[in-house]
């Protein structure tokens, strides 16, 4: 078998970028199926996969159940591709064994007692929400959108003897937001099919996730995050076509409404070429978000994405993965984003999870005719955009979006970020330049690393010892490391200007006294970062750009010079490039090699400033420099390192804040940076 996947026969006349058609997904879907199906050697043994050491389920002390678990999830997940397959030839064998034959059984063994797979009643364990819930509700949302794979060829009697299992599942406890979908999902799937259900407890499932409607399409997850679109958006909208509109038509309208509005801006979360954006928990599941795409043409109404634009965003986020060796591992999906990475997945997962992300491949769910497959691949917006940038403010979810035509690349900028975790709290996140894991070493990419040198911290005294006269024995070796942001404020955009704010320590005052206030211009692949910091006592702070890749064991190209009296230091690997301009407000420019922090190499290269503060009352400050990106290998140019023709920092702003910056770009565009109540402008 090839080592990763490669389009056969490509079609450039219907799609000139990817060569993908319907038939290419039907082969990417047999291929990857061809892959698990080497864990099993006939229709009778269950699918499991390789227990991946570390930190994910299960582990080895772990109660029999939990295995179940991890053999549902991977005979769920697997079917997020072989059901479609079904749907469009019920007849598709994999390896010899015919698909229908081997998901029908399986199913049944799972869902009715005395099977090696069988699984559990929840009165069985301690009463507590489980793994099983979120696997039902994937397996049903696939059953709702098309039951003619594996429901209706169950006998009435077969049927008969799993509902128990289903039902108790399905009424079982649940946790907050988005697993409600699963239980909706399932709950609604019995009842469709005439089976008896709480309706009282479907109905107050469904009140809970919309009120978690936000704005903007986005709802609200243990933050915001892909969940948002993958559960809140795509689950939803199947639930909508196949159950709501006739049960739930007032509910089905929240959820079509947000689907319509998220439909304006999903494309602004992909690169030019399709590529996906490292961001937000559960990486692993990777293209699951791009499950928007064929969402969309299951609207009531025409939706108003471009279908060739979608389809090679769809293509394009798929081709990212699938078509390196390093992803596979153990023949299947490894636990990481482009390779095996333990230190970028959570310990709910186990080895079949990345199977969620062929979540797009509902897609073969539309008809033929669908404009999905029928329209000619296009690059949207791309095509016109030129070498300048192009921005979405989402406002309710706190989240700027922004194109980069000079580069390629798209990016995320979060604004509403609750807690200290590289998966939400980088200041940006870029498809090309996937983020970084926390150095506590400092110069952490793309975050502001902040280390006390207050001498009550050192000594590991309570910081509130000037009140109570008190000393408390803190960790004062903790204290030694460097820890980013932990929390963040969206505080708006103002005429061009992005606010937030990065909380750098919590406690005392709800870290008063340790707020950095953020404003950022953007440019033509890159920013300019004109930031206040408001750090109480003595400090230091490394600011990290993003990170490089040692590929193939090459450490990036790393030099350091002046320009127009500007510090300036830059990396290069092999098709991407970094730059770092100093302005005002720093002391120094580093790098620094990182090791098992980077998605693609153990090792890799940040390029970052760093600044110490020894006063008793350190003064504020502003914090300016830019941050430039590449995506080829030319050489950076006087002018792509002069962005900025004219800088002015006030100690006052015409809107009367304490230190701010007019700058004039190169290009003539002028802004002002002005703090001005960015207390006051707070959102969360």
């Amino acid at each position: 078998m090839q080592n990763a996947f490669k389009v056969k026969d490509p079609d450039f006349e219907l799609s000139p970028l990817t060569g993908m058609t319907k038939q290419h997904y039907i082969d990417l879907a047999k291929y990857m199926l061809e892959r698990a199906f080497t864990h099993i050697d006939s229709i009778e043994t269950p699918l499991n996969f390789p227990i991946i050491p570390g930190k994910t389920y299960p582990q080895p002390n772990a109660p029999d159940w939990r295995y179940r678990s991890a053999e549902f999830e991977v005979l769920e997940r697997t079917f997020t591709l072989a059901g479609p397959l079904i749907h469009v030839d019920p007849e598709t064998t994999i390896n010899g064994i015919n698909l229908r034959d081997y998901y029908c059984l399986q199913l049944y063994r799972a869902f009715t007692p005395g099977n090696v797979n069988s699984l559990p009643f929840p009165e069985d364990l301690p009463d507590s929400n489980y793994q099983f819930t979120c696997e039902f509700g994937g397996l049903f949302k696939t059953l709702l959108l098309m039951p003619d794979t594996v429901w209706n060829h169950f006998t009435e009697e077969q049927k008969a003897e799993m509902i128990p299992t289903i039902s108790k599942w399905a009424h079982h406890r649940t946790t907050q937001n988005n697993w409600r979908i699963f239980n909706i999902v399932t709950l609604s799937f019995l009842k469709k099919y005439g089976y008896e259900i709480d309706d009282d407890l479907l109905k107050s499932h469904l009140m809970w996730v919309a009120s978690y409607h936000s704005g903007d399409g986005w709802y609200l997850e243990q933050t915001y995050n892909y969940y948002s679109i993958s559960l809140f958006i795509v689950y939803t909208t199947i639930w909508n076509r196949t159950f709501g509109d006739e049960y739930y038509p007032e509910i089905a309208g929240i959820i079509e409404n947000s689907a319509k509005k998220l439909m304006e801006s999903i494309t602004s979360f992909f690169g030019r070429d399709g590529y996906i954006n490292m961001w937000s928990r559960s990486i692993c599941y990777r293209t699951w978000v791009s499950g928007a795409f064929p969402v969309a043409f299951m609207l009531k109404e025409k939706t108003t994405l471009d279908a060739g634009w979608a389809r090679r965003l769809c293509s394009g986020s798929l081709l990212q993965f699938v078509t390196r060796e390093e992803f596979f591992c153990n023949d299947v999906p490894s636990l990481g984003f482009y390779g095996q990475k333990e230190y970028m997945v959570q310990n709910y997962s186990c080895a079949g999870s990345p199977f969620l992300m062929f979540l797009p491949f509902i897609c073969l769910a539309l008809p033929d005719d669908s404009p999905f497959w029928t329209a000619k691949e296009n690059e949207g917006m791309w095509e016109t955009l030129g070498g300048a940038s192009h921005k979405v403010v989402l406002e309710s979810p706190g989240l700027v979006l922004v194109n980069h035509g000079k580069t390629g690349a798209s990016e995320i900028i979060p604004g509403k970020v609750y807690y200290d975790d590289p998966n939400y709290s980088k200041l940006v996140y870029n498809t090309h330049f996937p983020w970084e894991d926390h150095d506590p070493q400092g110069g952490t990419s793309m975050e502001y690393s902040y280390r006390s040198q207050d001498p009550r911290d050192v000594r590991g005294d309570d910081v509130n010892f000037y009140l109570t006269g008190l000393t408390v024995a803190n960790d004062s070796e903790k204290n030694r490391a460097f820890t980013i942001s932990q929390s963040m404020f969206f505080n708006g955009v103002e005429e061009g200007v992005l606010y937030r704010q990065a909380i750098m320590r919590k406690p005392p005052n709800n870290g008063v006294g340790y707020i950095i206030d953020l404003a950022e211009i953007t440019l033509p692949g890159g920013l300019i970062r004109v930031d206040r910091s408001r750090l109480a006592f003595e400090y230091e702070l490394t600011l990290g750009h993003f990170g490089l890749p040692h590929l193939n064991g090459k450490q990036a190209e790393v030099k350091q010079f002046e320009l127009n009296g500007r510090k300036i230091i830059t990396a290069k690997i092999e098709g991407r490039q970094v730059a770092l301009i100093c302005y005002s407000g720093w002391d120094s420019l580093h790098s620094l090699v990182h090791a098992n922090c980077n998605a693609e190499a153990e090792e890799s290269t940040v390029i970052y400033a760093r600044k110490k503060r020894m006063e008793k009352n350190p003064s504020m400050e502003l914090m300016i420099v830019a941050m430039l990106h590449k995506t080829d290998d030319s050489e950076w140019t006087e002018e792509e390192l002069s962005p900025v023709k004219e800088l002015d920092i006030m100690d006052i702003t015409p809107g009367l804040a304490p230190l701010g910056a007019s700058i004039t770009l190169n290009n003539g565009e002028k802004y002002l940076v002005d703090f001005k109540n960015i207390d006051g402008k707070r959102s969360c």
